[in-house]
């Protein structure tokens, strides 16, 4: 029988071959902490004693949640991962002179590569999948357990198959593909297995899309997602000073999966996700036939805040403006993307059309600052989750969609199927 590519890289890094259900204890590439979660792993490591770190040069941390701080206990949070990374002189220290979103950043900087096995105290590290790697979330103990002896415990995730056929048509992305297999198999459908992306479909999409893909794995109770190498990640790849030297793997024929999903990608149009799970998505035109008003579209975060995200919204918002009872507000995920939205003109486009942009940050997305709701707002947002008040007040509605359905709803002020513009 043969291995999966996520059995793969784990035979890979342990020396032996590994399958599925396997309890292994592994080496990781890249270890990421952000300012909420690695002060926790910091006490954690003092505590233990320990008075280096096993591989420094392969943990970084990413200053995004509350930066700049919001208040005196975020500014205090932010000061324990400062004078970690000074006292340690750590190299991969990403503050307010280098910011941006972690599972945006860490990509950009050619620090995850393919084959890697990357660990993160966030949910939402399986973005990184898109790149060939696994990579999951783990808790901040967890994290200092890396932190100290450089590797972690593993069991090897079973896999599930997803096979997508066909050509998006226009305005479908990775967005709505993900979305449309939380709301087949629900947020627990794919619990500690690897969501293994494949089909036809794929050359279609770009890195930005396949981020957004493997970004809410999670959100399907997956350990991971994961999309083989191909030309369009080397492409992505080419431009980068990348840490190591990539290590490409590839599913084998007959390798073993729990299951397999088939979706035809051909004859899917946007997906909305209504509150308050991603899992309760349905079509936009369902969503245009409930004529659902919005206070507030947020473009940005780790799913969609990346180029393409800008591009999409400032094509559509061109000349256009926010509808008069609707604010709108664009997060870049890093300053690499926002200098470049500039260079390219998006930036006056979305402004001119009424949209506020701020600096990189994790902040409206996990209802921190810089986008919060009030009391029964509601709010169409390319963020990842939509429980209840993820985004602000505990009655307030989060209604998650693609770039190009938060933009075209930003024009008239209630979810729209931008196709009908």
């Amino acid at each position: 029988m043969g291995q999966t590519i996520t059995e793969k890289i784990f035979s890979e890094h342990v020396g032996k071959e590994v399958k599925a259900g396997e309890i292994i204890r592994c080496n990781i590439d890249m270890v990421i902490g952000n300012d909420i979660t690695t002060p926790i792993s910091i006490r954690a490591f003092e505590e233990s004693g320990a008075t280096k770190l096993a591989k420094p040069d392969n943990f970084s941390i990413v200053m995004d949640h509350f930066i700049p701080a919001k208040d005196i206990a975020s500014a205090n949070q932010a000061k324990i991962s400062r004078e970690f990374a000074y006292k340690h002189d750590l190299k991969l220290f990403f503050d307010e002179k280098d910011m941006g979103i972690e599972h945006a950043l860490l990509p950009e900087k050619g620090l995850v590569i393919p084959g890697d096995v990357i660990i993160g105290a966030d949910s939402h590290t399986c973005t990184h999948g898109a790149l060939g790697a696994f990579a999951t979330g783990m808790g901040s103990t967890d994290l200092a357990f890396a932190m100290i002896t450089g590797g972690n415990w593993f069991r090897v995730p079973e896999s599930i198959k997803v096979v997508f056929t066909g050509k998006p048509k226009p305005y479908v992305y990775g967005k709505d593909l993900i979305l449309e297999i939380i709301r087949q198999i629900g947020v627990d459908g794919a619990l500690y297995q690897t969501l293994e992306f494949t089909g036809d479909t794929i050359q279609h999409l770009d890195m930005d899309d396949r981020f957004s893909l493997c970004n809410m794995a999670i959100e399907a109770g997956a350990k991971s997602g994961i999309v083989a190498v191909d030309e369009i990640t080397k492409e992505f790849l080419k431009d980068k000073e990348l840490r190591e030297e990539p290590k490409y793997h590839y599913s084998d024929d007959d390798a073993s999966y729990v299951k397999t999903i088939e979706i035809d990608v051909s004859k899917l149009d946007p997906v909305i996700a209504y509150p308050h799970l991603p899992s309760n998505g349905k079509s936009i035109r369902q969503a245009v036939e409930d004529d659902l008003h919005v206070d507030q579209v947020f473009i940005g975060s780790c799913t969609n805040g990346r180029l393409g995200d800008l591009r999409i919204a400032a094509e559509i918002m061109k000349g256009k403006r926010v509808a008069k009872r609707t604010r709108m507000i664009v997060t870049p995920a890093t300053q690499k993307i926002l200098k470049q939205a500039e260079k390219e003109g998006l930036i006056d486009i979305l402004i001119d059309a009424g949209a506020v942009v701020s600096n990189p940050t994790c902040g409206a997305c996990l209802g921190g600052y810089m986008g919060i709701l009030g009391d029964n707002e509601r709010c169409i947002s390319t963020t990842n989750r939509n429980f209840v008040g993820r985004m602000g007040a505990r009655t307030s509605e989060i209604y998650l969609a693609n770039s190009a359905v938060a933009a075209a709803s930003a024009i008239t002020g209630k979810i729209t199927d931008p196709r009908d513009l």
